[in-house]
């Protein structure tokens, strides 16, 4: 394996992900076509940005020597459970600390991390947003060892490049391309592979994110040396924050899976794709604008 190439594997994935074309009547209205790039459809345990984030991190985990792979995340985190499955298919071990105290039974995204053989740990809130400082990392290898460190979300300028490669997969003309924003990383790196005149958006999941606009600057500065200025950040579509909804937001997502076939992921996609509907039957979009979607997973 060459510096910088993605591990090899045999596991079946399905890349370029699909674009298929999504007709709806209010979206017909607004002059806007969609087209829905299914990056959830890449792998059932590996879906969508999860795979781009951590290909590149898991040759350079290798290349290094690593045997274990350590990340943080809430105890709902699809960034926990895809590291599980990677560690799993890679052959690392895998440490998830989580956010908060331990409630048993495990739920559903730790029952499956630890069915994949991930190693769970806890931090206290406070201790928790401390997680990336010497001391509490110190800590952590103290306490397991040598470790390969992936961040909350797995954003860091390796998940970037991988994230980059999206908008070349697209083979069709559009002119946007959006995504879900919980850390900043796919954002940062779908502006960054984008061609000229074509721009980003990204819809935070997160109330009070506008702390998020900081952290692709910075990411595309750490990948690349340089920022970009065709992306921004949607604030008013968190739906009341990271994995709450509202009535409005359930029902649109509900609507949506009885026209289209497609269940959105309430966590992120749903406020993704009601922001870019509410965005269209506002007129934020000019007549003609042809808009890329991605689901995410």
């Amino acid at each position: 394996m060459h510096p910088g190439e993605p591990p090899p594997t045999t596991i079946p994935l399905r890349l370029p992900s699909p674009l298929v074309e999504l007709a709806d009547d209010r979206l017909d209205a607004a002059g806007v076509q969609l087209l829905v790039k299914r990056d959830d459809l890449i792998h059932p345990e590996l879906p969508g940005n999860k795979w781009r984030k951590l290909k590149y991190n898991l040759a350079t985990a290798a290349e290094q020597g690593h045997d274990t792979l350590l990340t943080f995340g809430g105890a709902y985190s699809n960034h926990i459970r895809a590291t599980a499955a990677a560690g799993h298919y890679f052959d690392f071990a895998t440490i998830g600390v989580i956010r908060g105290e331990e409630h048993l039974p495990l739920n559903l995204t730790l029952s499956y991390a630890t069915s994949r053989g991930m190693r769970l740990t806890y931090l206290d809130r406070s201790t928790y947003r401390s997680k990336h400082t010497p001391m509490v990392v110190d800590t952590l290898r103290r306490d397991f060892g040598r470790f390969y460190l992936l961040p909350e979300g797995g954003s860091n300028p390796l998940a970037v490049r991988g994230c980059a490669e999206l908008p070349g997969e697209i083979d069709a003309e559009f002119d946007v391309v959006c995504c879900a924003v919980g850390t900043g990383g796919t954002l940062a790196g779908i502006s960054a592979g984008l061609g000229p005149a074509r721009r980003a958006i990204g819809f935070s999941v997160l109330k009070g994110g506008e702390f998020l606009a900081g952290e692709v600057t910075r990411l595309q500065e750490q990948t690349y040396g340089t920022s970009f200025d065709n992306w921004h950040v949607e604030y008013g579509y968190h739906g009341g924050g990271y994995a709450r909804t509202t009535p409005q937001l359930t029902e649109f997502a509900d609507d949506f899976t009885e026209r289209h076939g497609l269940s959105l992921d309430p966590i992120y996609v749903a406020k993704m794709m009601f922001g870019i509907f509410d965005l269209a039957e506002r007129g934020a979009f000019a007549p003609g604008t042809r808009i890329v979607a991605v689901v995410t997973g």
